[in-house]
């Protein structure tokens, strides 16, 4: 491998103003507002079954891993107005920066999303660079998430070199009707998601998931983020515990986001995280877990039961989610490009 380059102490250009017809600065705290009603008008327009709110935006700027100051930028026009805006995220010994982004529909086809991409690129270039100052070197790859029936963002993406390299199916399971029974295997037992079960929940994930395509594991940080996200159900999220060793077996990790609600005409309880260890695997946890959140979803008056599954996933949990009675709603595609 050709040994990448040291980091420079020269900032990564921002997006050219003159090209664009939009001033370009980092984005910080005073400007959430601005950039959330940004993200909001484009969502309106683009339908994603997700979109991120002024408290996601929050976290993001709390980070320690991503400093906002050189990991985002915002686009404002001559009024002050928030018309783009671009971020990346790595973790220290991750094999791969994540980019996030949008334009607002009415300046889009400006070239704007290409300024956006090739600033991510740089920035993720940067990030490599100064993560191999301190350790090993990897191949620099930078990886985007659509929707499959976002067209215009998939010519964007080929357009500059991007491939799919995995697609991943959002899937439903209607409440209506019937609901499986939880079955534990002796010796296990059910709790509701506790803060004092959050640290040996976050080993057992790690743990359940380093098999799993693309995953890293997450640091106290990272999982404290996902247990304060604004839209967590704790009072809808378990764990399956050995009752003899109290290791957790595996656990279910749930969400209820009321604007998605409001927009889709229905009330989804989201399986946000689903993980079992490999030694409790074969032994119904998953399928209980599953069960149990349905049962827990129907309680707090939601229609339907969702999630999200890697259509390559080595566990089987597509086989799973389609015996329980979940079908395939939506598609999604990660997207990669080694720089």
């Amino acid at each position: 491998m050709t040994p990448l380059p040291l980091p420079s102490t020269a900032p990564v250009p921002l997006p050219d103003s003159a090209a664009t017809g939009l001033s370009w600065r980092a984005a910080g705290a005073a400007d959430i507002d601005n950039w959330a009603a940004l993200i909001a008008r484009t969502a309106a327009v683009e339908r994603p079954v997700w979109y991120e709110k002024a408290a996601d935006l929050e976290q993001i700027l709390q980070s320690s891993k991503n400093d906002p100051a050189v990991d985002t930028v915002i686009g404002l026009d001559s009024d002050g107005v928030a018309r783009a805006y671009g971020r990346v995220s790595k973790n220290l010994d991750g094999d791969k920066a994540f980019g996030f982004g949008c334009v607002d529909p009415e300046w889009q086809r400006r070239g704007i999303g290409t300024a956006i991409l090739g600033w991510q690129e740089g920035r993720t270039r940067r990030r490599f660079a100064e993560d191999a100052a301190s350790g090993e070197q990897q191949e620099t790859r930078l990886r985007l998430f659509m929707e499959e029936k976002m067209s215009h963002q998939s010519a964007l993406f080929e357009a500059r070199g991007f491939g799919v390299v995995r697609w991943y199916n959002e899937m439903h399971r209607p409440l209506d009707g019937a609901l499986p029974e939880v079955r534990l295997a002796p010796g296990l037992e059910l709790l509701t998601l506790e803060p004092a079960l959050h640290e040996a929940v976050r080993l057992a994930h790690n743990d359940a998931f380093r098999d799993h395509w693309g995953s890293e594991p997450r640091d106290e940080e990272a999982w404290r983020f996902t247990m304060e996200d604004p839209l967590h159900r704790q009072d809808l999220s378990t764990v399956v515990r050995d009752a003899a060793t109290g290791e957790v077996a595996g656990y279910q990790i749930a969400t209820f986001d009321p604007d998605t609600a409001a927009a889709r005409g229905f009330k989804e309880g989201y399986t946000d995280l689903l993980g079992v260890r490999r030694e409790y695997r074969g032994r119904g946890v998953a399928s209980s877990l599953l069960a149990d959140a349905m049962h827990r979803f129907v309680a707090a008056g939601m229609d339907v039961a969702s999630l999200d599954v890697d259509s390559e996933n080595p566990t089987g949990a597509l086989a799973l989610y389609l015996k329980m009675g979940y079908k395939a709603v939506n598609r999604s595609m990660a997207w990669d490009k080694l720089l």
